[in-house]
């Protein structure tokens, strides 16, 4: 036959029925992926952490959700002391489980200071919301009775802190009584007898010092000012607190607040025993810094953790190595007791006589 010269020719084509698709191999079976390993999540309680291997697991667990409970109230806006002594009894009772497992003394302690810290706490409660048993006087009477006053103790030193003017600790004591003399207004009243009874070995130099460096301003001279008397005070400034149309100061609370904080700090500065001892004025700043720094039943840290050392060496203008023998002055003027200095922590409790003093963390 004749053979197309158009088009492809194939010798063998298909008849009859359609060829077989070509079938396509199954792919091979994936691997099974490998399992991940969770880690155990590790709970922290007062600066201590909750070893995974502890039994039995309920305690192990219960205290890892009383440290996040813990965490949780520290960042509430309002206390609720009701809910504190909750978290003090918890406390108590899972330290007390700790200590018998491990046989840990320390641990013993601290689930007694819980109870203790706990039953403050209720008390308090009860004396707040008007059901306090028939009686009982309140816990403790405070110079400073509400949380928002204690907080703004505690941001007038840290602005201190953050703004100092002239280093050392006379200098920064001195800034913190002129400061809460002027707050809020930026101008204030000062007579000679408020420098003299504070332990500052020259304080014409320093204030001279304030002046030349801008952060003072006096009427008159540094002389007149450490001759005035209350009949005839000596009218100051602080530029830096002065409030504007644009800046309305570093602090928030108002002019009948300011008097109450400026005479808390005088007490707590001018207090008996401080002055009897002679304390020297990083002794002072020490005092402040505790006073502020301390549980409701006046234990020193959030939950008795205790402070840093170098964050109060910082504050008291003093090197790190000198901060022992501070707080060895101020245990020996009765101001702390069941104290102890480490590399990363003072803790212990203010004594009972100076609680009125103290600004809870709450």
């Amino acid at each position: 036959p004749t053979v197309s010269a158009v088009g492809p020719h194939f010798s063998h084509s298909a008849t009859g029925a359609a060829a077989a698709p070509h079938e396509v191999p199954e792919p091979r079976s994936a691997r099974p992926p490998r399992p991940t390993r969770q880690r155990a999540r590790r709970g922290r309680i007062a600066q201590r952490f909750v070893p995974h291997e502890l039994r039995p697991v309920t305690l192990r667990d219960e205290l890892t959700e009383l440290g996040e409970a813990f965490r949780a109230y520290q960042q509430r806006a309002e206390p609720d002391l009701a809910i504190l002594a909750d978290l003090h009894a918890r406390k108590a009772k899972a330290f007390s489980a700790w200590a018998e497992v491990t046989a840990d003394t320390g641990l013993r302690l601290d689930a007694e200071r819980a109870e203790q810290a706990a039953a403050t706490a209720r008390l308090q409660h009860l004396h707040r919301s008007g059901q306090a048993p028939e009686g009982d006087g309140p816990a403790v009477t405070r110079l400073l009775t509400a949380s928002a006053q204690w907080n703004h103790a505690r941001a007038v030193l840290t602005h201190v802190a953050d703004h100092a003017p002239l280093p050392g600790p006379e200098a920064r004591l001195l800034v913190v009584m002129l400061t809460l003399r002027t707050a809020q207004s930026g101008v204030g009243n000062l007579v000679g007898q408020d420098l003299k009874g504070l332990p500052l070995p020259d304080p014409e130099h320093l204030v001279g010092q304030l002046v030349e460096s801008g952060w003072l301003d006096i009427a008159g001279t540094v002389d007149e000012l450490i001759a005035s008397r209350p009949e005839n005070p000596t009218r100051i400034g602080v530029p830096s607190l002065t409030p504007d149309e644009n800046d309305p100061g570093p602090f928030t609370f108002g002019r009948k607040m300011r008097p109450k904080l400026s005479g808390w700090a005088q007490r707590v500065v001018g207090e008996k025993k401080l002055r009897k001892a002679k304390t020297t004025a990083d002794a002072r700043l020490l005092a402040l810094a505790l006073a502020t720094g301390v549980s409701l039943d006046g234990q020193l840290g959030p939950e008795g953790e205790g402070l840093g050392p170098e964050a109060l060496s910082s504050w008291c203008a003093i090197d790190p190595g000198d901060l022992p023998e501070l707080v060895d002055r101020l245990t020996a003027a009765d101001w702390l007791t069941e104290v102890a200095v480490t590399d990363t922590a003072v803790t212990g409790r203010l004594t009972e006589r100076v609680l009125p003093l103290s600004c809870p963390l709450t």
